[in-house]
């Protein structure tokens, strides 16, 4: 049995989980979802699947606090979960496995799987690290963040931050608390966070700039930031196509005369959204927004439509520029559309997947703080007014078409849930 532990808390985390539940259903696999509920719960329902909720369920208001909390946006000297909650939830877990004979969990960011799989002596896949995988910063590869003023923008601090990412200690404590009452193996680092046993990539080559084989070559072996025997594999895109229809009223909207601005700047607060909303109004376009959680009807206007939850993969093709954080499923989701981005990245992960397309040529970076400013909407218009963007990005598409991503990650957990468990005698 293939467990799913999707962290509802994120829309993006829930539907690469159901992305891949339909590939293992599609091959077969016998296969659960497990949550601890959150604000994006529904997405679960309206796919039709079938889930369990493990441990104390999570409300809108606990989901909205981890958010803010977590990896990027909350205070490093925490862990996201209280103590214990931490421990709730990693018993509740680690029952469950057992009960249900789980031989293999897969999460989205559902942290505490880090310390159950360890309790019931199964191994592991993540994929929520997305391209923020070691080879990455040992070929320097990550960028200097956007917000640092020019003068520190250069090499010295892109060689510091590829240097000091490993050796960071943020948001472990608590877990390594828990695991030392359980008496299971803890966290020795901020990227033991995100990663499993089996680390997917959901990428490609051409788009990180390290081959396959020389990912696949990486081993933590004689690096003690790492947990041992964790294993990195390329799959190739993993994104949302949720099953829901594009809004008539919306479709409406998408046609022609003049350009469109979709803003889907999801896990983030209202506050960014309306910044970035007014710096676009002297922009000569229409804007789309995907307000998700948030009440934003207010934005509203004749040359502004704001909807809730939006199926990204339909809205895409038929925009100019996207406006994202730069969270790899929304970059994704654009690059597949053969759409130009835009992002807004809050920390280095959506840095790096911002960076790596505007090497590419197909987006561009720009620091939270300048959101609401001109500077945002000159960005855009440069965008909108080069067609060596769009250009880009269809390249990008291409490589993409050749690329079933959940299928790969299926087949890879599959693999590993024949092989036998590679943390038995840790």
């Amino acid at each position: 049995m293939i467990c799913l532990l999707p962290n509802c808390a994120y829309l993006s985390e829930t539907t690469r989980m159901l992305e891949i539940h339909r590939a293992l259903r599609e091959r077969g696999a016998a296969v659960r979802i497990a949550t601890h509920g959150g604000v994006h719960e529904s997405v679960l329902r309206a796919a039709g699947v079938e889930y369990d909720v493990v441990g104390q369920p999570m409300d809108a208001e606990r989901s909205a606090a981890f958010v803010r909390s977590a990896i990027g946006l909350g205070s490093v000297d925490q862990s996201m979960y209280s103590d214990d909650e931490l421990r709730s939830y990693v018993l509740a877990e680690a029952g469950y496995f057992s009960a249900n004979r789980v031989t293999v969990a897969v999460t989205g960011f559902t942290l505490t799987a880090l310390l159950s799989t360890r309790l019931a002596g199964i191994p592991l896949v993540t994929e929520h690290a997305g391209s923020f995988v070691p080879p990455v910063f040992e070929r320097g590869l990550v960028p200097a963040p956007g917000g640092l003023p020019r003068l520190l923008g250069g090499a010295l601090p892109r060689w510091a931050i590829n240097r000091a990412i490993p050796r960071l200690r943020y948001h472990c404590a608590g877990f390594n608390r828990i695991a030392a009452e359980l008496g299971v193996e803890g966290l020795p680092s901020l990227l033991a966070l995100l990663l499993g046993d089996l680390t997917l990539v959901p990428e490609i080559p051409q788009v990180v700039g390290i081959s396959a084989p020389d990912m696949a070559a990486w081993s933590p072996r004689g690096r003690s930031r790492y947990r041992q025997g964790t294993t990195l594999r390329y799959t190739g895109p993993l994104f949302a196509h949720l099953d829901i229809p594009l809004p008539e009223r919306v479709a409406s909207f998408l046609h022609p005369p003049g350009p469109v601005i979709y803003v889907a700047l999801t896990s983030t607060g209202p506050e960014l959204i309306r910044d970035v909303i007014g710096a676009l109004a002297g922009v000569d376009a229409r804007i789309l927004v995907a307000a998700t959680v948030h009440d934003l009807a207010d934005l509203a206007s004749d040359r502004v439509m704001v909807e809730s939850v939006l199926p990204s993969h339909l809205v895409m093709p038929h925009v100019d520029l996207a406006v994202v954080t730069g969270g790899q499923g929304s970059m994704q989701t654009a690059m597949a559309s053969g759409t130009p981005a835009l992002g807004i990245p809050l920390h280095s992960e959506q840095d790096l997947n911002v960076a790596l397309l505007e090497r590419q040529g197909a987006a561009h970076r720009i620091p939270p703080r300048h959101a609401g400013t001109a500077k945002l909407a000159t960005l855009a218009r440069l965008m909108l007014a080069d067609d060596r963007y769009r250009q880009a990005a269809q390249r990008i598409q291409r490589l993409y078409d050749d690329v079933d991503g959940p299928a790969r990650a299926a087949e890879a957990i599959l693999q590993l849930a024949t092989a036998p468990s590679p943390i038995q005698g840790r």
